[in-house]
């Protein structure tokens, strides 16, 4: 069976490179190609390739950060390509398929598409699944996120997190709320937690995450809780357990 395959990057030449070789190999078929993250994104959920070429460093998203935005089930067996070693430890490290350095050479092309095939036919065989890869990602970036990728459909959006009033959990997701509007990310709150400047943001509730310069007021309520009203008019009642936490706001 031949993998469907997209390719990425953002420099036309590189993407071109990679583009003729996978027309060239009776393994691939090639789906799609994509210029730039947001993009990549939209076509991954739309076309549901077996087998991504993502280059590593692109304006607005990267590509550890387009795999940790994807959800599990969309989740493509990735080889990346990058004009930097210094990349490889940490693409080994999220569980890539393989790593390529520009320019690409046709053997090592080829030695990668071999790679990919025989992992993927562990992973078939053993039930292993590749949301390790996503959660590996994700935990792989260091620094804290500027925004957040969201999901309407096959759509994704940048949603800023200077935007974010506040958060909520919802089912397997998270619910962002800004000024204009709610906004859906696959995360759980203690991952989105992890990302977030705790001079910025503070838990209030396991369910809730607030803004601290968007909170108005803070009431004390019985048994320990608290009134967190914030500015945009919403009013969250924390929990027993994050009482401390809040109480330090008042300090």
């Amino acid at each position: 069976m031949k993998l469907r395959t997209l390719v990425v990057d953002d420099e036309r030449l590189a993407r071109e490179r990679v583009t003729n070789l996978v027309r060239e190999t009776t393994d691939l078929t090639l789906v799609g190609e994509a210029e730039d993250g947001r993009m990549a994104l939209d076509l991954i959920v739309e076309c549901r390739p077996d087998l991504v070429f993502l280059d590593i460093q692109m304006p607005e998203l990267d590509g550890f950060q387009l795999i940790a935005a994807l959800d599990p089930d969309t989740i493509p067996a990735v080889v990346f390509v990058t004009a930097y070693d210094s990349y490889a430890l940490r693409a080994f490290e999220v569980a890539a398929m393989d790593y390529l350095l520009k320019p690409v050479t046709a053997e090592r092309f080829a030695a990668a598409v071999s790679r990919v095939r025989a992992r993927t036919a562990v992973a078939a065989s053993s039930g292993e699944s590749l949301q390790t890869f996503a959660e590996r990602a994700s935990a792989a970036r260091s620094e804290r996120p500027t925004r957040f990728v969201a999901r309407r459909g096959t759509k994704h959006y940048f949603v800023r997190v200077a935007d974010v009033d506040w958060i909520e959990a919802d089912g397997n997701y998270v619910r962002l709320h800004t000024k204009e509007g709610s906004h859906l990310i696959r995360d759980t709150m203690h991952g989105i937690e992890a990302k977030l400047d705790p001079r910025e943001f503070v838990r209030i509730h396991r369910s809730a995450v607030v803004a601290i310069d968007r909170i108005q007021a803070i009431e004390s309520r019985d048994a320990g809780e608290y009134l967190v009203a914030l500015r945009g008019g919403a009013r969250l009642v924390s929990s027993r357990g994050y009482s401390d936490r809040v109480r330090d706001l008042l300090r």
